[in-house]
């Protein structure tokens, strides 16, 4: 995104004033995988991270863990 990255999205996101702001399920999908990219992700309000290359099952794992 040119304007912003997805850090910054969910931190709008998780400041907005719509009432479901704090409940829309963020995962952030990545190639960084190291705990400091995991943990950035969560600081800024994501719910979940999933690195590439993509493995479809711990993908739909953590969709459904959150949607739940």
């Amino acid at each position: 995104m040119p304007e912003m990255d997805g850090y910054e999205a969910t931190r709008r996101i998780r400041e907005s004033e719509c009432e479901n702001a704090s409940n829309i399920p963020i995962l952030a999908m990545t190639a960084n995988a190291f705990s400091e990219d995991v943990e950035r992700c969560l600081e800024a309000g994501m719910n979940d991270h999933i690195s590439k290359p993509i493995n479809v099952n711990e993908l739909m794992k953590k969709i459904d863990n959150h949607l739940l």
